[in-house]
């Protein structure tokens, strides 16, 4: 189990890290969205701080990853962004479906792995 963790770690990790990174140093093509996708790109560009706080947190908790300082609380911080990268690509760009479900499924499986440590905030 512990080489499937390490191994998942370090998947997440790279795909955070090159999303956050392609992000701020634009290397890279960036592929022309239409439609849908188009507009909400559009709506979280408008808002000058949606997108930037969300890459740089993916780029936080890529370097947790990566280092395994900080994971728990990472891979918490990290539901919803990943939740909300998979819903996107379900409603919008179906082609992207593969890497986001693995990248919420690896944070699952991450949360899953130390559940002991979580156990804590579901009691009353």
């Amino acid at each position: 189990m512990k080489i499937a963790t390490l191994i998942v770690r370090i998947l997440i990790s790279f795909l955070l890290l090159f999303g956050s990174l392609a992000y701020f140093f634009k290397f890279g093509e960036q592929p022309e969205l239409s439609g849908d996708m188009k507009t909400v790109m559009t709506g979280f560009m408008a808002s000058n701080y949606l997108l930037p706080l969300a890459k740089s947190v993916e780029l936080i908790c890529g370097l947790s990853f990566i280092t395994g300082k900080f994971m728990k609380i990472s891979s918490i911080i990290l539901v919803p962004i990943s939740l909300n990268i998979l819903l996107i690509n379900v409603f919008l760009m179906p082609e992207g479906i593969p890497i986001s479900a693995a990248l919420f499924l690896g944070n699952l499986f991450m949360i899953y792995i130390n559940w002991n440590n979580y156990k804590g905030l579901f009691v009353a």
